[in-house]
């Protein structure tokens, strides 16, 4: 399958997208710097952080053919919502 709609999340402080980073790592995802790439899963994503515009984007690039991408997308949009809003 090929890729998915890319998401994009504005209002990203840096602080926030540190523990975005952290809460990744603990899942075993490494979402390290600004921008790169990583497989989990047989899921192939990237992402981009523009800490001047705050603007957060990420892109599953390759999915398995039987995940689809609205599933990945809804996890990864619950997953930095429920981030976002940790206090």
């Amino acid at each position: 399958m090929g890729q998915c709609e890319a998401q994009i999340f504005d209002d990203i402080t840096a602080e926030q997208f540190e523990k975005l980073q952290a809460k990744a790592k603990t899942a075993g995802i490494p979402l390290e710097g600004a921008s790169g790439e990583a497989t989990k899963m047989g899921i192939h994503f990237g992402w981009n952080y523009e800490q001047a515009e705050g603007r957060l984007t990420v892109q599953c690039l390759q999915v398995p053919f039987f995940v689809s991408c609205s599933d990945v997308n809804a996890r990864i949009e619950s997953l930095v919502k429920e981030t976002l809003s940790e206090a």
